[in-house]
């Protein structure tokens, strides 16, 4: 069975969440998680499609502060470079927001965060415009550099399994570009052959994907053992490494590359030389969502469904045992030195992302009723 560290638990609130979860949310975390945030100078930022919320992790005057707002079926998470294209006013990092049909454009307005009751926030996120890319189950997001330098937006786009490339609204004629697609999948269909689900890039460049299984059939993916996870190459269309429970959320940092074994509760390291991986860290959920900041390795983790897609993984031997929420891991000693937990209304997590130099963020959703005025 994973492990967690054995971290007292220093509060437990409950607040409701917004549209579409019908309970109020409660969570927990250990005493741990407001210093470490504090001093990695950033907040974090959690996707969850189950509950339809996209959720900000901050805090403010030593204690942890969640915002919560709706996006249908929230799923990747992206944190626009400070020269992405934006809407006049911003200050600071843009959000991209993946969801049903849609990516939003959220946009960061310190002077409104300043005005806002309750916490001392210093980041206010609105929603500016969305792109519609139509039912592509778009997964992972993330910001690159084209040829010239220039930020380009890359997504999983996991129904047509290829990685494409995303328009400016007012420009787009399509609903996304591909790109790139594995050299096993010969066409492109709305048919989740092998269910391509994470990117990691190097140099600011799409390096690595994470997908369920190599085939070229209609949801072949969901016929094959569970441990026919596999990462490759973007590069080469090769296989990195092999035999992965399910995988997710590969990354390069500081040169070597991760990826989470899902269905193990992994998060583990890659030898790209052998394909060997080994366990940084075993996690009490299906890990899925990987943020890497200041030497920590921030997790999502989510409690498994009761299907046939999870009923074949290693972790549902331990179902009623696993939690939701996060792991923060000591990439140098793979200790967990920090947890946070949903213990209500919230199942699982996709994404997670770290928002740096933002302490307590405040968001704002697609259907709030805030009108702005200048």
């Amino acid at each position: 069975m994973p492990t967690s560290a054995d971290i007292e638990d220093a509060t437990a609130s409950d607040r409701p969440a917004g549209k579409d979860i019908g309970t109020p949310v409660s969570w927990t975390h250990s005493a741990s998680l407001p210093e470490i945030l504090t001093k990695a100078g950033c907040s974090l930022l959690v996707s969850t499609y189950q509950a339809g919320q996209l959720v900000a992790v901050g805090v403010d005057d030593g204690r942890v502060n969640l915002s919560f707002r709706h996006f249908d079926r929230a799923m990747g998470v992206a944190v626009d470079p400070a020269d992405a294209p934006s809407a006049a006013g911003r200050t600071g990092p843009g959000l991209t927001v993946g969801s049903k049909n849609q990516v939003w454009s959220l946009r960061s307005f310190p002077d409104i965060a300043r005005r806002l009751p309750g916490a001392r926030y210093d980041g206010c996120y609105l929603p500016r415009s969305s792109t519609f890319t139509g039912p592509v189950q778009g997964h992972e997001m993330v910001w690159g550099r084209d040829a010239d330098g220039a930020p380009e937006l890359w997504m999983v786009n996991t129904a047509f399994s290829c990685l494409v490339g995303l328009t400016a609204p007012e420009r787009a004629e399509h609903n996304f570009v591909p790109r790139w697609r594995p050299p096993f999948i010969t066409s492109l269909a709305a048919e989740d052959r092998c269910h391509l689900n994470g990117l990691a890039l190097r140099d600011g460049r799409p390096a690595y994907v994470s997908l369920m299984a190599a085939t070229d059939e209609p949801t072949g993916w969901r016929r094959l053992p569970k441990a026919s996870g596999m990462v490759l190459d973007v590069a080469s269309g090769q296989p990195v490494t092999t035999g992965i429970v399910m995988p997710h959320s590969p990354r390069w940092h500081d040169g070597h590359l991760y990826v989470l074994n899902s269905g193990m509760g992994h998060l583990q390291r890659v030898d790209l030389a052998s394909g060997r991986r080994d366990v940084v860290a075993a996690l009490p959920g299906y890990a899925r969502g990987l943020a890497i900041h200041d030497g920590l390795a921030f997790v999502g983790l989510s409690r498994i469904r009761e299907t046939a897609i999870f009923g074949e993984v290693p972790l549902a031997e331990y179902h009623d045992q696993l939690k939701c929420g996060l792991g923060v891991i000591d990439l140098a000693t793979g200790t967990t030195v920090a947890t946070f937990e949903f213990t209500t209304a919230v199942e699982e997590i996709f994404d997670v992302q770290v928002l740096p130099d933002v302490r307590c963020p405040a968001l704002s959703g697609p259907d709030t009723g805030e009108i702005w005025i200048a």
